[in-house]
């Protein structure tokens, strides 16, 4: 009798790790499932918070294999960084180094690093990026994306005019000079958070010649920046080049500092973006990513403007690169997008 006790206790404990096995894949199923129902985003998001510390999401940072941590710093702080023990070895876009006494004067303006406690305090955190691409366009996604409690927004796309299908809720917008608007508040929420994103020391110097109402000097950037910024000074922060060295070394392995005859290439703002929200989010959706297949040259390549894939010809990012590592995030279930793409 104890032996029968004993050897149907061993093949208990022997079938557990199958059975937890065979419940999460039915879950993750089932959740993934639900997903891929067009138009079911919103009903998905209002159980999302289910998802959070759960078997898929632990599963989706396995998948990853990033050193990923939810409780991750996004934005530069002048009293972690100045005088850390370890200064960075890396230049501007990936690190801070030459840049230092720029970010000083900068970060002393600013004063505030933070991201606001009601969205820091959240248990789970569901996030969204809205891509500029075309995708989105005529996709009534605005009433879904309103709906997350981070919405991330990029360089100077509209809001205005575009609500149905962007929403009109901005958590984050994340900019360089030359994207930036020289009134932030025509399509961005008071709260808004305007992140920069330095990709050279002219970028810095361009903030602080706004924080301190200097001269501004117009040399070195391929587009002219806004000469007048309308918006508040206390909503801006500056992205940690952390991140940007991240997407580049880790999700797109990209060479950081190529050979002097090769060109340059860098993440998009759109990709850093999704990198950024894997750190800091519990649930990751996109929408409105990918540019067209098609070989017109004229076709446009965003919800907004006259813009074709002809401006896109000599610009300093790897398009296709990008669009393989997105669909590896997809594929693992890291991020979902909120409508049909190819």
């Amino acid at each position: 009798m104890k032996m029968t006790q004993k050897t149907t206790k061993t093949w208990c404990l022997r079938l557990l790790p199958v059975v937890l096995f065979f419940i999460s894949f039915v879950t993750y199923y089932c959740s993934h499932s639900f997903l891929q129902s067009y138009g079911g985003a919103s009903k998905y998001l209002n159980s999302s918070k289910s998802l959070c510390g759960g078997w898929v999401t632990q599963k989706k940072w396995e998948s990853l294999n990033f050193n990923i941590s939810r409780q991750t710093q996004l934005f530069l702080r002048l009293e972690d960084f100045f005088w850390r023990e370890h200064l960075s070895k890396l230049a501007l876009p990936y690190g801070i180094k030459g840049s230092e006494q720029l970010l000083l004067k900068v970060l002393a303006v600013i004063a505030n690093y933070e991201v606001p406690a009601n969205i820091e305090n959240l248990d789970c955190r569901t996030c969204v990026v809205i891509g500029n691409g075309f995708a989105i366009k005529n996709s009534s996604l605005g009433s879904v994306i309103n709906k997350y409690d981070v919405v991330i927004r990029l360089n100077d796309a509209p809001v205005r005019g575009y609500e149905a299908d962007v929403g009109n809720k901005t958590t984050m917008r994340l900019f360089y000079p030359e994207s930036a608007s020289y009134n932030p508040s025509l399509h961005n929420d008071p709260s808004t958070l305007m992140v920069l994103v330095p990709f050279k020391q002219q970028d810095l110097r361009w903030l602080k010649e706004i924080l301190y109402d200097e001269k501004r000097v117009r040399k070195g950037f391929w587009k002219p920046p806004p000469q007048i910024w309308l918006g508040d000074t206390r909503k801006i922060r500056v992205l940690d080049p952390h991140f940007l060295h991240q997407t580049a070394d880790r999700l797109l392995q990209i060479p950081l500092y190529p050979k002097s005859k090769q060109k340059p290439v860098h993440p998009t703002t759109g990709i850093l973006a999704v990198f950024v929200a894997l750190n800091y989010c519990d649930v990751v959706h996109v929408a409105g990513f990918g540019y067209p297949t098609s070989k017109n040259q004229k076709h446009p390549i965003h919800y907004y403007g006259y813009d074709t894939m002809r401006s896109m010809k000599d610009s300093y990012h790897d398009l296709s690169h990008e669009a393989e590592a997105l669909k590896r995030l997809e594929d693992s279930g890291a991020i979902f997008y909120l409508h049909p793409h190819t």
